[in-house]
C-alpha cells in the first residue's frame, strides 16, 4: 500500500487573530545543510504539529522533500520568508526526543550535519521521495488555447499528448529540451493554462499483506453447509476445495474460527486442488477473499519464553560483580577470554532489565553473529525480540522501527545502525566484541563509531552500558584501568573446555626446503586430514577474498589495474573476472596480455577462493565452504553457511575476518591462520593491536565444548614479539607493551585524532587544496598538532586523488570543542576558493 499526496502551493493565510497563533517549525531536511530550515504552519494545521513527526515541504524551486520537525516556535526567520508546510504525514513522532538529542550530539561530535545524521538514521522506507511533475491542463484538452506556442513549448505539449494522462518530471523536461534552463518554458505554459504542476509523493513503506479466504457468513451454520454441499454435488473440484477448507477451519465445532480464515495460497498451491475452483467459489460469493496485514517477522509464533541456560559458578560471580559495579558506575567492561560464556551473562542481565520494565539494545559487530545469537535469544525472549541489520529489506526495517516505538520489541539485537532506533526507555546497552572496527562507519557521513554512540545513548537515557570482549580495545582497557569504567574479568573457559594449543609454522623455512603444498604446510594439511577423519571440524582464516590479488604477464610484467583506483585488480575464478575491491569495477579475465599479446598470464598471491579450490583437490573427502563478502551477499546467506557448519554438513570453513567474531561451534577442534604476516605488516599504529585481536579471536573458535583445540599459525617470521603474547594468551602483557608505545608517540588514548581527507579528480588541485587546508589549520591550531598533508598508500579511489591530514589533539573537552570550531573554519576557507569548489573534504573524527 502506498500513500499518495497531491497538492498545489497553498494560498496565503489570513492575518493572525488572538485565537489563531502563527506557528513556525524548524525542520531537519535529509540534506547536508549546516543549518535547520524554518517553515510556516498553515493555521488550519496548527493542531497537527508534532515534534519528531514527518512533514512535506518545498525546498528550492522544484524539490519537495519529507523532513523531521525539530522545534516549534512563533519566531519567523530573519533572512528569508518562510514557506508553508505542505502536508503533515504523522500524527505521532517517528523520531523520539531522546533520539533528537542524540542526533544533535552525533552531528556536533563527528563534524557533520543533522541532515546527514537523519539520512543515515531513518530507514529508506520512511524517507519520502518526490519530483515535480507537469501534466496537460484539462481545460486545454477540452478547449485548446488561444495563445501561440514556441518550438520548445510545442515539443513539451506534443510529448504530453502521446499518452492520456501522461506526466513529465522536471528532469524529463530538461532531457527532452536538451537544455538546463527550462523553468521559463514551464512557467510560460502554466501562465497560458496549458499545463499544471503537481507534486506526487509516495510513502515507500508498505505493510506485508496476506491474501486470505473464509466461508461467507451465511454458510457457516451446520445446515447451511450441508445444503451447500448438495448444491455443489455436480462440481467435485469445488467440493474438494470446501472439504479442504473445513478440515483446516472446522466451523461446525466453532463458528468463530471462520472469522480468521486461511491463506488463499494454502488452497491454490495444493497440487490436488484447482485454483480456478477456488476463484469460482469466491466469484459466486461462497468464499470471501480479504486482506490481512501481518508482521514480516515470525517472532509472534514464539511468544513463550523459557530460560534454558544455567550460569556456572564463575559466571554467577561475574554477573554479580557487574550488577554491583552498575550501582556505582554507568559503564562496565566484561573482559572474558574466548569461550568463557559471556553470552549467557548477557542473557541473564537482559532478563533483569526487562523485569524492571526497561528496553535493551544488544549490539553486535557483524550480521554473521546475529544469525547465530538470535536463535539463542529467541528461545528466551520470544516475540519481545527484534532484529535490525542492513540485510533486511526497507519494509522489514520499518517494522522493527515501529515495533520499538510501539513497545512491541523490548529487546533489539542489531549491528551498528541499531543505535539510531527510537528507544526512549533504555535501561541496558550491551556492546559485544566492543573492540571491533566494524562498529565504525566509514562512508558516508556521519562517520560514527557505534560503541561511542552507545556510551552517549546510555548517558542521555540513564542506561547502563556493558562492553564485552576477550581482546578489549586499548583505549577501553585504559579507561577501565583508570577507574573510569568498571572492570570484571572471566579468565577461564566455560565448562571443561581449556584454552587451545597454539603452534607456529615457519613458512619461509619450508619454502626454502620446498615442503609447502601450494599455500599449505604439511603440518596444517596433516592436521586437517586427521580432524576430518575424527569427524571434527576445521576453520581456516585468510583475510583476503577472491582467488588471487594480482595477475601478471610473465613476459612483459604487465599487471591489470583498476581504471578508477590505484590498485591492481583481483582475480575471481568462479566469475572468471578481474574485480576492484574498492570501487567494484570488473572486467573479464583476459586470455592474453593486453600490452604484449603474450598468453603467459599468471596469478600471484591467494585469497579465500583459491584456498577453497585447492582444498577441494587436496582433501577430496572434505566438504569445504567459504564465508566472505562474495558468498554472503544474499539476505539469508549467513544463516545458510553457519547453519550448514553447525549441523556438520561442512567439514572445513574458509573465511575472512567474518569467521573471527564471536561465532560458537562446538565441534571445531582446529583453526588454521594461513598467512599471519599480511595482518601484522600494515602501515598503521593499530596494526599490532588488530593483529593480536584477530589471532586471539580466531584461535578462540577452537575447542569450545570440552575438546582440546589446536591452532596452527603459518608465518614467515615466527620470532615476531606479538606471537609470544598470542601463544600465552597474555592480554595484560600485550596491553602494557602497547600502552607504552601509545604514550611515547602520543596516540589514543593519550590524544584524540581527526583525519581530514581532500579528494579531487585533478591530482595537482588535490595537493594544492590540501596544502591550503594545512596552512589554515596550522594558523588556528599551531603546526605541532597538524601532520601532513601526504598521499595515502592507495592514493586514488573512484577517480579521486587523495591527500590526508591528521590532527592530534589533547583529550580535554574544552580544547576539543575549540579545535573543532577551528577545523570547521579552515574547511570553510578552502570551500570558498573557486578553484577548489569541486574538491571533497571528508572529516573523520576518531579514525580507525
Amino acid at each position: 500500500m502506498s500513500l499518495t499526496f497531491e497538492f498545489a502551493v497553498p494560498t496565503p493565510a489570513p492575518a493572525a487573530t488572538p485565537d489563531r497563533v502563527t506557528l513556525f517549525v524548524d525542520v531537519i531536511l535529509p540534506l547536508p545543510l549546516p543549518k535547520l530550515y524554518t517553515y510556516r504552519v498553515p493555521f488550519e494545521l496548527n493542531d497537527n504539529v508534532v515534534i519528531g513527526g514527518r512533514v512535506i515541504v518545498q525546498f528550492g524551486a522544484k524539490r519537495t522533500l519529507s523532513c523531521i520537525v525539530a522545534a516549534v516556535h512563533e519566531t519567523p526567520p530573519k533572512d528569508y520568508q518562510a514557506k508553508y508546510i505542505l502536508e503533515f504525514i504523522d500524527d505521532a513522532p517517528v523520531v523520539t526526543q531522546p533520539q533528537l538529542k542524540l542526533f544533535r550530539w552525533i552531528a556536533e561530535y563527528y563534524l557533520c550535519t543533522l541532515g546527514e545524521v537523519i539520512n543515515a538514521a531513518l530507514p529508506a522506507a520512511l524517507k519520502l521521495s518526490s519530483e515535480s511533475r507537469i501534466q496537460l491542463h484539462p481545460a486545454y484538452l477540452n478547449e485548446g488555447s488561444p495563445y501561440p506556442l514556441d518550438e520548445k513549448e510545442q515539443r513539451i505539449v506534443d510529448n504530453l499528448r502521446t499518452e492520456d494522462g501522461k506526466a513529465l518530471t522536471f528532469t524529463e523536461v530538461g532531457d527532452l529540451l536538451g537544455i538546463a534552463s527550462f523553468h521559463k518554458v514551464i512557467k510560460s505554459l502554466m501562465q497560458k493554462d496549458i499545463i499544471f504542476l503537481f507534486e506526487q509523493m509516495s510513502d515507500k513503506y508498505s505493510p506485508k499483506v496476506l491474501k486470505k479466504v473464509r466461508l461467507a457468513h451465511h454458510y457457516v451454520s451446520t445446515g447451511a453447509v450441508e445444503r451447500l454441499f448438495e448444491d455443489l454435488a455436480s462440481k467435485p473440484k469445488q467440493v474438494d476445495v470446501l472439504l479442504k477448507y473445513l478440515q483446516r477451519v472446522p466451523v461446525h465445532h466453532n463458528e468463530h474460527l471462520n472469522h480468521l480464515g486461511i491463506e488463499k495460497a494454502y488452497l491454490t498451491s495444493s497440487p490436488h486442488l484447482s485454483a480456478s475452483a477456488v476463484n469460482t467459489l469466491i466469484k459466486n460469493g461462497i468464499l470471501e477473499q480479504f486482506d490481512q496485514i501481518v508482521s514480516r517477522f515470525p517472532l509472534d509464533e514464539n511468544p513463550v519464553a523459557q530460560m534454558p541456560y544455567q550460569l556456572n559458578e564463575a559466571q554467577v560471580v561475574a554477573r554479580d560483580e557487574v550488577m554491583t559495579l552498575f550501582d556505582q558506575q554507568n559503564i562496565v567492561l566484561l573482559h572474558g577470554v574466548t569461550g568463557s560464556g559471556k553470552t549467557e551473562i548477557y542473557i541473564d542481565l537482559i532478563r533483569n532489565a526487562l523485569d524492571g520494565g526497561g528496553q535493551v539494545l544488544y549490539l553486535l559487530p557483524e550480521i554473521a553473529l546475529t544469525a547465530q545469537i538470535v536463535t539463542r535469544l529467541m528461545r528466551v525472549f520470544g516475540s519481545r525480540l527484534g532484529v535490525y541489520h542492513s540485510k533486511f529489506s526497507d519494509n522489514e526495517r520499518v517494522e522493527v522501527w515501529n515495533g520499538v516505538l510501539s513497545g512491541r520489541f523490548q529487546v533489539v539485537v542489531g549491528v551498528r545502525s541499531a543505535v539510531f532506533l527510537p528507544f526512549d526507555n533504555l535501561s541496558l546497552i550491551i556492546v559485544d566484541e566492543e573492540h571491533e572496527s566494524s562498529y565504525k562507519q566509514y562512508d558516508p557521513a556521519p562517520r560514527y563509531n557505534a560503541r561511542e554512540v552507545a556510551l552517549m545513548m546510555g548517558n542521555f537515557q540513564g542506561a547502563k552500558v556493558l562492553l564485552g570482549s576477550a581482546t578489549p580495545a586499548v583505549e577501553t582497557y585504559y579507561m577501565a584501568r583508570q577507574g573510569r569504567y568498571g572492570l570484571v574479568t572471566l579468565s577461564k573457559r566455560f565448562g571443561e573446555a581449556g584454552m587451545p594449543e597454539i603452534e607456529l609454522i615457519d613458512t619461509r623455512k619450508l619454502r626454502a626446503e620446498k615442503k609447502m603444498h601450494n599455500h599449505f604446510s604439511a603440518d596444517l594439511l596433516n592436521a586437517m586430514e586427521s580432524k576430518i577423519a575424527q569427524n571434527e571440524q576445521v576453520i581456516l582464516f585468510q583475510n583476503r577474498r577472491g582467488y588471487a590479488p594480482v595477475t601478471e604477464c610473465n613476459d612483459c610484467g604487465y599487471i591489470p589495474k583498476c581504471q578508477s583506483c590505484a590498485v591492481s585488480l583481483s582475480y575471481h575464478k568462479h566469475a572468471h573476472e578481474l574485480r576492484c575491491h574498492y570501487c567494484g569495477y570488473h572486467e573479464v579475465m583476459p586470455t592474453q596480455c593486453p600490452a604484449c599479446g603474450s598468453r603467459a598470464l599468471r596469478t600471484q598471491g591467494f585469497g579465500t577462493e583459491k584456498l577453497e579450490d585447492d582444498l577441494k583437490i587436496m582433501l577430496p573427502q572434505a566438504n569445504v565452504q567459504r564465508m566472505d563478502l562474495d558468498t554472503t551477499r544474499a539476505k539469508n546467506a549467513y544463516q545458510q553457511i553457519i547453519g550448514d557448519f553447525e549441523q556438520q554438513k561442512t567439514n572445513v570453513l574458509v573465511g575472512t575476518q567474518m569467521v573471527t567474531k564471536g561465532l560458537d561451534f562446538e565441534n571445531v577442534s582446529l583453526v588454521g591462520i594461513v598467512n599471519a604476516d599480511a595482518i601484522i605488516h600494515y602501515p598503521d599504529y593499530r596494526a599490532h593491536e588488530r593483529a593480536y585481536q584477530m589471532f586471539v579471536q580466531v584461535s578462540g573458535r577452537a575447542g569450545r565444548k570440552g575438546k582440546k583445540g589446536k591452532v596452527l599459525i603459518q608465518t614467515g617470521d615466527p620470532t615476531q614479539v606479538i606471537f609470544d603474547k598470542v601463544i600465552r594468551n597474555d592480554y595484560l602483557e600485550f596491553y602494557e607493551y602497547e600502552i607504552t608505545q601509545r604514550r611515547e608517540h602520543e596516540y589514543p588514548p593519550f590524544a584524540r585524532m581527526i583525519k581530514l581527507t581532500v579528494k579531487h579528480m585533478d591530482q595537482e588541485l588535490a595537493q594544492k587544496a590540501a596544502i591550503l587546508l594545512t596552512q589554515e589549520l596550522a594558523d588556528r591550531l599551531g603546526r605541532g598538532p597538524v601532520l601532513g598533508p601526504e598521499a595515502p598508500y592507495i592514493f586514488r579511489i573512484r577517480n579521486f586523488f587523495l591527500q590526508e591530514i591528521v590532527i592530534k589533539l589533547s583529550r580535554e573537552h574544552t580544547v576539543l570543542k575549540a579545535a573543532k570550531l577551528a577545523i570547521c573554519a579552515a574547511l570553510d576557507v578552502v570551500r570558498d576558493q573557486k578553484e577548489y569548489r569541486q574538491a571533497r573534504l571528508v572529516v573523520d573524527v576518531d579514525p580507525m
